[in-house]
């Protein structure tokens, strides 16, 4: 696969590593850009991933209401700083999780927020369901784990397409808002409430 110039700005923005290494990242995998993210982890390059040990404290409660008061959000993003917490940039990612929360409706963060139970729960259904779509025995389980994984892409906000770019996930745009911000940024917790909906929904 071809390495493009905008991939190795993209990658560059995101992680704060030097062109040839995000090159180099790029090449080792094969294009793929959260393999490149890993590579340069590993390697101790990226910014984001350290960053990631730093204490964020500061930052903004941004509250959003949808459709006339019909969906309602809240969510606590994190930095480091009360300077970066009171920018312009850092408020407009906060404004754009609460957007994406209101219109994708996550259930979790990360994937590592999901109970066992819930995953268990969730291998359970697929299995059944493709076993009433007749599919064959051999291939339930990597059927259940394909759908599996679409579930976790629907329920952590982190795994979800941005609702303004599909070819972005919200991981992918906090570790470039790391990058352009060079500070910790911490999506601490967030809650999303529908109109009539019930605790149990």
């Amino acid at each position: 696969m071809e390495i493009t110039t905008e991939m190795i700005k993209e990658l560059r923005n995101a992680t704060g590593a030097g062109v040839l290494d995000c090159r180099k990242a790029l090449t080792e995998a094969g294009g793929d850009y959260q393999k490149a993210v890993d590579y340069l982890r590993e390697k101790g390059m990226a910014t984001a991933a350290k960053r990631a040990d730093r204490e964020a404290s500061q930052g903004v409660v941004e509250i959003y209401s949808h459709g006339n008061g019909r969906v309602g959000v809240m969510v606590e993003v994190n930095c480091e700083t009360d300077f970066v917490g009171r920018s312009e940039i850092f408020r407009q990612f906060a404004h754009e999780l609460a957007l994406q929360i209101a219109a994708s409706a996550p259930k979790y963060i990360s994937e590592a927020d999901i109970p066992e139970s819930v995953l268990a729960h969730e291998m359970e259904i697929a299995r059944a369901r493709a076993r009433e779509e007749g599919k064959p025995e051999a291939m339930l389980e990597k059927i259940a784990t394909g759908r599996v994984e679409k579930f976790k892409d629907e329920a952590c906000l982190l795994r979800q397409s941005y609702i303004r770019d599909e070819s972005v996930t919200i991981e992918k745009m906090l570790h470039q808002n790391i990058g352009s911000i060079g500070e910790n940024i911490v999506i601490r917790r967030f809650q999303r409430w529908e109109l009539g909906e019930r605790k149990d929904e």
